[in-house]
This record gives structure tokens, C-alpha cells and sequence, in this order.
């Protein structure tokens, strides 16, 4: 049956409100958006909508009643094992009346040491159900990180199985005691303990920018939340089949674990690590999947992966998130997936998972390169601030703060932290604001646009600019696959971009065709100054590893002129100038100044140079009217007999000084295009 009457946070005086108020707050989807999303419904047509007073009992609570409404309906099934809910149920029992012997009623943590699959959903639930606070830990991380992160969680139980036995008897040393979930045989029956929606739920472990992890803390209402909003958003139905890709240890893991056993429908995980991608697509249409979550990476290895006759019609929603979603990466979607399959772009993180979402359709590309992550879940608002605090102005970048009842409790054992990133709310309500560290935009017709993290924002020549939106630039030429751009130092004040790419054919552009691209699109001190071909992009987790791209090798650039040597004294000291000051060896007599990644800052360097070492009238015009070395040594030659007053070389020194960037830069721009009309005639 359908039901729409979805809940929504009632406002007083919304319809006064002005429209950039009101795109900062939950409200209904803009029609275009909402007709889509309407095409988000199980075949079967079944959905019961996610009532909010169940928002305020606990995990336990809810996924007992489901296991009352379907106890014979598969509830849980991992290679040849399948858990109906009642045996689910009583399972995850028999781990609750284990830990309850050990902790009592205490709400504390237990660490879960189980790789994916069935037996790990059997233990968090047993967890939850003795009103303790699961702390999963990843079998696949390195001893010393695990060592980390039970110390921090300061867990005194630890959940394994005999598989895991000897690595948890390895990080026990005496500190925690061991649960063997295979060896269990107490009673099925529920523990009915009174758990309140406040009661902590879960530590779910991110890398720190301090380095250390830092756990992120969810309670029973913070989950249920997000599981109400998700329901009713993606309109789950006990008939869906539903896939766990993610790991335990990301939120991921938690929100899919928890969409499928709260809502009675059927929950399906898949050891990527153990399986690989090459096998995930026969997966899908084997196991015959109706939602999923993938990263958009992994999307566009799972459709490079599908032969000609293979389709996944059974997929009718998936959700994408953790990484910048660009429309070419939805064009192989046609061809393998349903024309009713509807794909929902998302913000979040482990703070604040599914703030925000975009939906489209796979039969209409999305008109923008990079897809806009959207307009906020239910009971979220949204807000773009200056590094003071204050709202910026439309069409501005800014961070983005996520306003909302239901973030996350703060940061395990660290208050200093979660007061820094966790705001209450001035007027003493029980709203907060979490400051995401990321920036964003937003759009004209409210969606959100996300530019990456606030750290991928930096001033380039006294611009601010946006890393993210160079790399969209980038891939909307169609020979590059993959690219990262970052940020480099040549010396203090000069800051340069550098791009790193990877070819989506055998012949990669030139350096000169990147450059005529990229011009075409960007302001110039947003085009990179160096460009570096890789075979593929370093990563960690599936993430591009920014901290692991090599240090740009001032290897001249793959320009279309062919590299010429000099040929006299003066085209030596030229050359010398040219690749102390630019950063780039060797440069050719005929090499364009701009081509090799020269700007204002470096222009009046450089002129700066040639006025003192060569003692002659020099205005920085001459550059960009002659960019060549062998342009250059022309007007040097012209100019060798003469010398420069001391008036005139302070002058000649101070020209540029004078400038703003901005004026610079015009005139820069300027001086280039009538350079090059004068050659072309």
C-alpha cells in the first residue's frame, strides 16, 4: 500500500520566510525532484512509513516488533546461511544474556571483532540488546590500529568468534574478556530491558586530521532517526532486498544493517574485500538486489564489469556517497540498470549521516557536471557560513553547517573536540550545529552543491579557489579518466597548483590541448601550473591518498612545440632564468611563458631578474608580447647597448608591485590575446 504523508517538521511562519531561508531548511522536494523520487517504490507497491514515536524507544525495541510482525520472513542471509527474523531474534538473544552476565545493565562498550557477514549483525544486535554500546573493530585493520582502538574504547568485553580467537586473545592481554560468539548456549528469550532513547549505541571509529582515530558516538534516538528519514525518503518495503557492501566499522555498515531489520525486510552482506568487484555484479543479479549503497567509484567498476547481456533490473534505488558524483559516470547506467531505478546522490558523515539528498533518473542525465548532493533530509537544516560565522551571500562558497536534533552524541573521551565541532544551540533549544569542515554552494534552485573539504579550499594569487571544482573541469574532457588536484609551495608566497591525471585512452592530451581546455573554462589562476600523467591514482579506502601524490618533478611539460635548444649566450642566460624562476627544466628557446605554468607573480620575478643581471630597460609587457626565449633574446639583443636610469629601473621594479592580483592577472590576459593576434597577423 502506498502511504505519502510523509513527516515533516512543522515551522511556524514558513510561509513568510525568504526563499534562501527556506532552501536552508527541511522542506518538500522542488516538483522536478519530487517526481522522480515518486518513482521510488518496491514492485510489490508495499511501504508502512516510519513513525516517529518509534524515533523515540530504542534499536531493541523496534527490531523486536518486526521480529513479532515477520517471524517467519528471512531476515538475514550470507552465503548458504539464512536467519529467519524469530532466529535472528533469539540468536542475537543468546549474545544479550552472555554480555548482561558480564556488564550487568551497565551501558558500556563492547568490542565486536567479526569479519562481515552474518555473524557480526548477530553480535551488534546482541550488544544492543543488553544496553551496551557496540565498538566494531575491522579484522582487516593492522594489529597496532586495533591495539588503538579497543585501548581508546576502553571496552572490557571483546565479541570473536573461533576464527578471530587467537587475534582477540592478542589484543585482550589481559585488559578485556573474551566472548567466543560460537560457543554461546543461554536463553533465546528477549532481556526486555527498559533502554531510553538516549541510552549510547554505538562508537563508530574515523581517521582524526590529528592523526589518532576518533570516535564518533550514536544514541538510540541519533539511529533511529536516521533509519525514520531513510525509510521514508527511499520508501523501504519489508519485500526489498537489501545490500550491505560497507564494512561495520564505517556508518555505512550501521545505516544498512539497520534499514533492512527494522523495516522486516531481508539483508544481504557481501565481503568486498574477500570477493572483489569482479564478482559483485554477478552478485546483484544472483541475489537478486533491490537497494544498495556504492561509492561512485565503484559504480563505474561495476558497469565496466557487465558484459552485453547482463542487466541488474532488479535494482530499483542506490545511493551514492563518500566521493564526488559526475554525470559521465551515470551514462553506462542506461544500459544495465532499470528505467525505473532511480539513483540518490547524498551528503553525510559519521556525524551526521544522510543530511542531505539528490535524486535522479537513469533515463535523464543531470545537466551539471558535478551532481549536487541536494537539499536536506527531514528535520535538517542547512547552512553555508564565512570563516567569521556569517551566512554567505548567494552563489558563494562556504562551509557547511548542519543544524539538527538528531547529530551525533560527540566524540568518544574527547570533549574539547566535540565542543569545537558540536555547537549548542543560542537560544537554548535542543538543536545543535555540527561544523562539518566542508565547503559548499548553493545553486539557484537551492540544491546543494559540495565542493569538497574546507582544507581543499585555498588561496591561489589572493583567490580563494576550490580544488573540487578544478577536477570537475577536468573530467569533462573526455581523454582523462581519473584526476586529483592539490596544492604546492615553490617558495614562501608562491603557491601552485598542480594536476595529476590519468588517461582514459592510450594517447593522452598534450599539455598544450589541456591548457586551450582549461582556458576555455576557468579563470586563470585557476588553471594548474603543472600537469603530472600517472598509471593510476594512489588511494586509501577506495579514497584518493592526496597525502601519497609525488612531489611535481619540473620535467618539462608534453607541449605541442618541440623542445629546441639554445643556441648563443644570450639564449643561455635566458633559459637559465626561465627554469630558475619557473620551476621547470629544460626549457626550450620557443616555449610560450604561460604554457609553462608562468603567471603575474612569476612574470614580474622574472623581469625583476633580467632588469638586474642584464642592466636594461625591460617593461613587463615585453613578456607577454615576446613569451618565447627566442622572442626574448631578440628585444635583449635590441636593448643590450643601452642602460636604465636608476629612476626608471625602480620603476620597472615596482610596476608590477603596484597591481593588485586581480589587476595583474587582467592585464596578463590582456597582453597574451594581443600577443597572439599580432602573431596570427
Amino acid at each position: 500500500m502506498h502511504n505519502f504523508s510523509l513527516r515533516k517538521k512543522a515551522r511556524a511562519g514558513r510561509e513568510e520566510m525568504d526563499v534562501s531561508e527556506q532552501f536552508k531548511t527541511s522542506f518538500s522536494l522542488p516538483p522536478e525532484q519530487q517526481a522522480i523520487r515518486d518513482k521510488c517504490f518496491h514492485p510489490s507497491g508495499e511501504f508502512v512509513e516510519f513513525p516517529i514515536e518509534d524515533v523515540e524507544t530504542s534499536i531493541p525495541a523496534r527490531f523486536e516488533k518486526i521480529a513479532r510482525m515477520y517471524p517467519d520472513r528471512n531476515a538475514l542471509t550470507f552465503k548458504d546461511r539464512t536467519f529467519s527474523y524469530k532466529e535472528l531474534n533469539e540468536a542475537a538473544n543468546r549474545v544479550a544474556w552472555a554480555v548482561a552476565k558480564i556488564c550487568g545493565d551497565k551501558n558500556e562498550p563492547v568490542a565486536v571483532l567479526l569479519e562481515q557477514g552474518a555473524m557480526a549483525v548477530v553480535a551488534i544486535f546482541g550488544v544492543l540488546k543488553a544496553g551496551g554500546i557496540y565498538a566494531p573493530l575491522d579484522t582487516d585493520f593492522p594489529s597496532r590500529r586495533l591495539n588503538t582502538l579497543l585501548e581508546d574504547s576502553t571496552a572490557a568485553v571483546i565479541l570473536t568468534n573461533s576464527r578471530n580467537l587467537p587475534l582477540a586473545e592478542t589484543l585482550a592481554a589481559n585488559r578485556a574478556t573474551l566472548l567466543n560468539i560460537d560457543d554461546l548456549g543461554l536463553s533465546t528469550e528477549n532481556l526486555e530491558l527498559p533502554l531510553r532513547p538516549t541510552t549510547l549505541a554505538a562508537i563508530i571509529y574515523t581517521s582524526g586530521s590529528s592523526g589518532q582515530p576518533k570516535g564518533i558516538i550514536q544514541d538510540h534516538r541519533n539511529l533511529l532517526h536516521l533509519v525514520m528519514r531513510s525509510t521514508n525518503f527511499y520508501r523501504l518495503s519489508p519485500h526489498d532486498r537489501i545490500a550491505l557492501l560497507r564494512s561495520f566499522s564505517v556508518s555505512g555498515g550501521t545505516l544498512h544493517m539497520l534499514n533492512a531489520l527494522l523495516n522486516g525486510a531481508e539483508l544481504l552482506p557481501f565481503d568486498l574485500k574477500q570477493e572483489g568487484l569482479t564478482n559483485l555484479a554477478k552478485w546483484l543479479i544472483e541475489a537478486q538486489i533491490t537497494t544498495c549503497s556504492l561509492t561512485p567509484r565503484t559504480l563505474r567498476h561495476l558497469t565496466e564489469a557487465l558484459n552485453e547481456n547482463e542487466s541488474l533490473s532488479k535494482l530499483r534505488r542506490i545511493t551514492l556517497s563518500g566521493e564526488p558524483l559526475y554525470n559521465t559516470e551515470m551514462e553506462a547506467c542506461r544500459k544495465y540498470f532499470s528505467p525505473d531505478c532511480v539513483f540518490v546522490n547524498s551528503l553525510g558523515a559519521t556525524e551526521i549521516p544522510f543530511a542531505a539528498q539528490y535524486v535522479i533518473d537513469n533515463q535523464v542525465l543531470p545537466e551539471r557536471s558535478l551532481v549536487p548532493v541536494g537539499f536536506p533530509a527531514t528535520d535538517i537544516e542547512i547552512r553555508l557560513v564565512q570563516e567569521n560565522g556569517i551566512d554567505v551571500k548567494a552563489g558563494e562558497i562556504g562551509e557547511i553547517i548542519v543544524r539538527s536534533r538528531y547529530l551525533a552524541s560527540g566524540y568518544w573521551r574527547s570533549p574539547e573536540l566535540t565542543r569545537q565541532k558540536f555547537l549548542p544551540d543560542p537560544m537554548g533549544g535542543d538543536e545543535r550545529s555540527y561544523l562539518t569542515g566542508d565547503v559548499g554552494r548553493f545553486l539557484p534552485d537551492g540544491a546543494l552543491l559540495h565542493l569538497g573539504r574546507k582544507d581543499h579550499l585555498v588561496k591561489i594569487r589572493g583567490y580563494r579557489v576550490s580544488i573540487l571544482e578544478i577536477e570537475t573541469t577536468l573530467l569533462e574532457n573526455q581523454r582523462l579518466k581519473e584526476v586529483a588536484v592539490t596544492v604546492w609551495d615553490r617558495e614562501a608566497g608562491d603557491r601552485y597548483l598542480a594536476a595529476y591525471l590519468v588517461a582514459a585512452a592510450k594517447q593522452a592530451p598534450t599539455m598544450t590541448e589541456l591548457l586551450t581546455f582549461l582556458r576555455a573554462r576557468l579563470p586563470d589562476y585557476m588553471i594548474p601550473t603543472t600537469f603530472l600523467f600517472l598509471k593510476s591514482l594512489p588511494q586509501t579506502n577506495g579514497k584518493v591518498d592526496r597525502q601519497a601524490l609525488p612531489c611535481p618533478d619540473g620535467i618539462r611539460p608534453n607541449l605541442d612545440q618541440a623542445y629546441t635548444a639554445p643556441t648563443s649566450a644570450i639564449e643561455t642566460n635566458l633559459v637559465r632564468a626561465w627554469e630558475e624562476v619557473l620551476g621547470v627544466h629544460p626549457v626550450g628557446i620557443h616555449d610560450d611563458f604561460l604554457d609553462l605554468g608562468g603567471n603575474s607573480l612569476t612574470a614580474s620575478r622574472l623581469i625583476s631578474r633580467l632588469v638586474k643581471t642584464l642592466r636594461l630597460e625591460l617593461p613587463i609587457k615585453a613578456l607577454f608580447e615576446s613569451p618565447t626565449v627566442a622572442e626574448m633574446a631578440k628585444i635583449v639583443e635590441q636593448h643590450q647597448a643601452k642602460s636604465a636610469r636608476k629612476g626608471e629601473l625602480e620603476r620597472l621594479l615596482t610596476e608590477v608591485g603596484a597591481m593588485s592580483e586581480e589587476d595583474a592577472d587582467k592585464f596578463l590576459a590582456m597582453e597574451k590575446c594581443t600577443n597572439r593576434s599580432r602573431r596570427q597577423a
